[in-house]
C-alpha cells in the first residue's frame, strides 16, 4: 500500500525547483510543502482546494500557493475512468524562502517582492489579463539554467509583484498550525465528500471517516475550515453544478440539481444563489452570453 504524507519533500539540487507534469490527473490527495509554489495550468481542469478555498480550475489558469499552505488540484471524475483518454499538463515552479535565495529578498532592490511574496501566504490567483505574460515567463526560467535562470526567476516575481489586483485563495493564514496526521484527516474527509456528494451523507457517516463523535467533527471542522461541514458539502454540489451547466448537455435545471445531490429545486436555488450570488438561471444566461 502506497504511504500519503502530508507534508511533501521538494527536490533541493536548485534554489529554483521546476515541475513539468504530463499526467493521466493531477496528484490526488490533500498535502503541502514548505516551498511556495507557481503553478500554470496547460492543460487540465478539475477543483481547486486550498486553505479555505474552493474552486473550479482550468486551462489557463496561474496560481500562487503559500509555504505549507494545505492545497489539492482534484481532478474531474472523467480523467480516472478506465480507459480515459484525458491527460494534464502543468508548470510548477517551486522556491523555499527560508533557504539562500530567501537572502536575496533583503537586498535593497528587491523590497517590493519580498511584501509580494509575504502576502502569498493564503494563495492569490493571477488574473486572466495577466495569464499568458506569466506564463512566457516560466517558459523562460524552464528553460534557463544556472544563473540564468535565477536571473530569469527574479525577473518573474518582479512583474508578478507589479500585478493588481489579486483574487486570494483562502481567506484565513491558519494552515500552517495542521499537524501532519490532521492534513491526512482533512484529506481522507475531502476525498470521501468528493466522491460521495451525490448521496445523502450524514454527520455520523462524515465523522467515522474522520474517526470522532458526531459533535468532535463538527467542532474540528469548523476550527481548521471556519465553514460547517454542510458549508462544504454544498460548496462541493454547487461546484459541480456549475460545472454540469457550462460543460455538459442537460435536461433542465431541475436535473441538475438532483445530479448535483440537491434533494429538490428550491433549495438548489437558495443554495446557489448564497454560493455564486446569483441564481442558476442567472448564472446560466450570462454564461450563454459570453460563448455566443
Amino acid at each position: 500500500m502506497k504511504v500519503v504524507q502530508f507534508t511533501i519533500p521538494v527536490s533541493q539540487e536548485h534554489s529554483i525547483m521546476v515541475q513539468e507534469d504530463k499526467l493521466p490527473h493531477f496528484y490526488n490527495h490533500l498535502h503541502r510543502h514548505n516551498e511556495t509554489q507557481l503553478t500554470w495550468i496547460i492543460k487540465g481542469e478539475g477543483t481547486l482546494l486550498a486553505g479555505t478555498c474552493m474552486q473550479r480550475f482550468q486551462s489557463g489558469d496561474v496560481y500562487i500557493l503559500g509555504a505549507n499552505q494545505p492545497h489539492l488540484f482534484k481532478s474531474d471524475p472523467d480523467y480516472f475512468e478506465k480507459n480515459s483518454q484525458k491527460d494534464i499538463h502543468a508548470l510548477t515552479l517551486f522556491v523555499d524562502l527560508r533557504g539562500p535565495f530567501g537572502k536575496i529578498l533583503d537586498l535593497p532592490e528587491m523590497n517590493n517582492v519580498k511584501k509580494f511574496m509575504e502576502a502569498t501566504s493564503a494563495g492569490l490567483q493571477v488574473p486572466a489579463s495577466h495569464q499568458q505574460e506569466i506564463s512566457k515567463k516560466m517558459i523562460l526560467v524552464k528553460e534557463a539554467r544556472n544563473g540564468i535562470r535565477l536571473a530569469f526567476f527574479i525577473q518573474l516575481l518582479q512583474t508578478l509583484s507589479r500585478i493588481k489586483p489579486y483574487k486570494p485563495l483562502s481567506s484565513t493564514q491558519t494552515e500552517n498550525a495542521i499537524t501532519e496526521s490532521e492534513g491526512l484527516r482533512m484529506n481522507d474527509i475531502y476525498q470521501y465528500t468528493m466522491a460521495h456528494y451525490t448521496e445523502n451523507i450524514t454527520l455520523k457517516q462524515i465523522a467515522d471517516v474522520a474517526h470522532l463523535t458526531p459533535q468532535a467533527f463538527c467542532r474540528y471542522f469548523k476550527k481548521h475550515t471556519l465553514k460547517t461541514y454542510v458549508t462544504f458539502l454544498n460548496e462541493v454540489r454547487i461546484n459541480e453544478a456549475c460545472k454540469k451547466i457550462v460543460g455538459e448537455p442537460f435536461d433542465s435545471l431541475a436535473a441538475v440539481a438532483y445530479q448535483s445531490g440537491f434533494n429538490n429545486a428550491v433549495t438548489f436555488n437558495r443554495v446557489f444563489k448564497k454560493i455564486t450570488g446569483q441564481p442558476p438561471k442567472k448564472f446560466l444566461t450570462e454564461y450563454m452570453q459570453k460563448v455566443n
